[in-house]
């Protein structure tokens, strides 16, 4: 199915809204605490645990308005719900942390496999929208690739040594600004390899 254009301003909001407002309410209550039944949960898990509707919601919105939502969008969905879950059934901020450590390695797993079978992966998911000779995407895997890698590692070393303050902040800016801006220059970088669609 053919995806349905809409409000470019929408489709951000509805792309990066849960997480922001995940981070402005962990900001609001990160120092409180809550006892729901007999179990108390701090300021952070209860705002891990209210992006689950939220990106739930976002994901659905996103559906409906263009008919169409991506295997990245749907995977992050899937882990979100799952180590939210583990969060909240063991009480322990760890395995929200985990989670983005372990998105970002399953990438590099995936695009690692696929470049071990001499396959780019990424070409396929992103073919229709940047036509570019295989070479290029081979290149642009390769990378890719890497930075997920990286990205994993740098998530362990944060959510292990810094404080959840500094973790939060890391992860919902910092992280996703490093991979757009590694998107951002490979774009430019592999130019060459792009593919002009004819012209009338």
């Amino acid at each position: 199915m053919a995806e349905r254009k809409i409000n470019p301003i929408v489709k951000q909001a509805l792309e990066l809204g849960p997480t922001i407002l995940f981070f402005l309410i962990y900001m609001r209550i990160k120092d409180q605490s809550f006892t729901f039944g007999t179990t108390e949960y701090s300021g952070f898990i209860v705002a891990a645990l209210i992006l689950v509707p939220l990106l739930l919601v976002a994901t659905l919105a996103l559906w409906l308005l263009t008919g169409t939502v991506s295997r990245m969008q749907i995977f992050v969905g899937v882990m979100v719900v799952f180590f939210g879950g583990l969060t909240a059934w063991f009480n322990d901020a760890t395995f929200f942390k985990m989670k983005t450590t372990f998105v970002y390695g399953t990438f590099a797993v995936i695009l690692g496999a696929g470049l071990a079978r001499g396959k780019s992966l990424l070409q396929w998911v992103m073919a229709e929208a940047l036509p570019m000779k295989p070479e290029g995407w081979m290149i642009l895997t390769r990378r890719l690739a890497l930075m997920f890698a990286v990205l994993a590692m740098a998530n362990e070393v944060i959510w292990r040594t810094q404080s959840e303050k500094t973790w939060v902040i890391l992860e919902t800016f910092a992280m996703p600004a490093a991979l757009f801006l590694f998107l951002m220059a490979n774009f430019m970088a592999l130019q060459r390899y792009l593919i002009e669609e004819p012209k009338d």
